[in-house]
């Protein structure tokens, strides 16, 4: 069974404080908007770390892929 956007956003949401998130895709393949205060002063690699750090082993297990955008609240209102 593969997961939905939905489901991918809720394994986010569940490890990341975000005040903005948008996740679609097929099943395998994922994108996603991301915005969280948690990115204020992190470099892009740290961001995504934090959202893998979300996604836990769902990243190695069920997601094959996923293309994401991380912003802070000032970043995605500009």
């Amino acid at each position: 069974m593969f997961p939905t956007p939905e489901l991918v956003k809720n394994y986010i949401a569940a490890g990341l404080d975000c005040s903005h998130l948008e996740v679609t895709g097929d099943g395998q393949h994922f994108t996603a908007v991301i915005v969280s205060s948690a990115f204020a002063g992190k470099r892009l690699i740290a961001r995504h770390q934090l959202v893998y750090a979300a996604l836990g082993d769902r990243m190695r297990e069920e997601i094959h892929a996923l293309s994401m955008k991380t912003l802070t609240p000032e970043e995605f209102q500009q």
